[in-house]
């Protein structure tokens, strides 16, 4: 037996995931043709018949309509049309991959589907004008990170910031952080590390996309996770993963907000009723502008009740707004 001939159930199978699904069939004759055509395979009708049915053996689920020619279609996948739309969506989407790895990303997705059920998943795709990273290393920055967390180690990196002039630049001078990594975390568009700072000397983030290059996995074990860190708890209280110092605050919130307040920090939270107008809640936040700016964005429906310094430097950051604002009118 040659070669094609030990390859040709392979190739009917490729043919039937590709060019077949519930809507889309072919004959044996259209799979003696695709086979010819494409791998230059000839063969008779009753090989094709005898190899699909060990194809059907051996798990694939194709379906045969019985007619003057059979027709044999694919009718399971690892994946349905909306789910690969979702997984499309997520990729096109995610900030932290760059355009043309985003591109791979998406040709390996539609691979997965019929060429038929593809055509649709590209009309209803929109990615013009999406900003992505610009770090091509992401996938080699996270395997390391992966790897790091799975083994317990730490590691070492540069990270990077912009100046005004749009151009990259060292944090620190090129200082190297160490970081025992615990989790990777996508949250606001973003890829995140958490894990215990050696720097700062307690729980911190990196965005994974400003890191300069592959991270160095040192020989020398992680940090022991802290037995009081919950990652739910710190992740609720996080805004953008902005790091700044986490205080209980009492939120004073009109009930149309509810839904927004339990969106971010969670159903565990604790409502507590004022009157048919409002409710108050606790929660533990990362108290500085980010966290004030999505205070301010509810228009007074949520106000800040305590402590008294997260208050006061609320209003504080307002006032000098709006004396910013005035200063900008005068002068037009």
């Amino acid at each position: 037996m040659d070669i094609k001939s030990k390859l040709r159930p392979f190739y009917v199978a490729k043919i039937l995931y590709e060019r077949t699904d519930e809507n889309h069939y072919l004959t044996i004759v259209q799979i003696m043709e695709q086979l010819k055509k494409g791998y230059d395979i000839s063969t008779s009708r009753g090989t094709v018949a005898n190899d699909i049915k060990v194809l059907q053996e051996v798990g694939m689920e194709i379906e045969v309509e019985q007619s003057t020619q059979n027709r044999y279609y694919l009718i399971a996948r690892k994946f349905d049309l909306p789910e690969l739309k979702m997984l499309v969506d997520a990729v096109e989407s995610a900030r932290f991959i760059p355009k043309e790895k985003s591109a791979v990303l998406v040709e390996k997705l539609l691979s997965l589907s019929s060429k038929f059920e593809a055509s649709k998943l590209i009309r209803n795709v929109d990615v013009e004008n999406r900003i992505k990273s610009d770090n091509n290393k992401i996938y080699y920055i996270m395997d390391a990170l992966n790897n790091a967390i799975n083994k317990k180690r730490k590691v070492s990196f540069q990270y990077y910031t912009y100046n005004v002039n749009k151009e990259k630049v060292l944090r620190h001078d090129g200082e190297f952080y160490i970081l025992s990594p615990y989790k990777l975390i996508w949250n606001g568009d973003y890829y995140y590390v958490v894990g215990y700072s050696e720097k700062h000397g307690n729980i911190g983030n990196f965005r994974v996309d400003r890191i300069v290059t592959t991270p160095v996995v040192l020989s020398e074990e992680a940090h022991e996770q802290p037995k009081s860190f919950n990652l739910n708890v710190y992740l609720n209280s996080m805004f953008r993963m902005y790091n700044s110092e986490r205080k209980q605050v009492e939120l004073v919130c009109e009930n149309s907000v509810v839904e927004a307040i339990i969106d971010k920090f969670g159903k565990d939270i604790e409502v507590q009723v004022i009157n048919t107008q409002t409710f108050s809640v606790v929660v533990s936040a990362s108290v500085g502008h980010v966290f004030y700016s999505w205070i301010f964005g509810f228009g007074g429906k949520v106000s800040i009740k305590s402590p008294n310094d997260v208050k006061d430097e609320y209003i504080k950051m307002v006032e000098e707004t709006a004396e910013v604002l005035k200063k900008v009118k005068t002068k037009q």
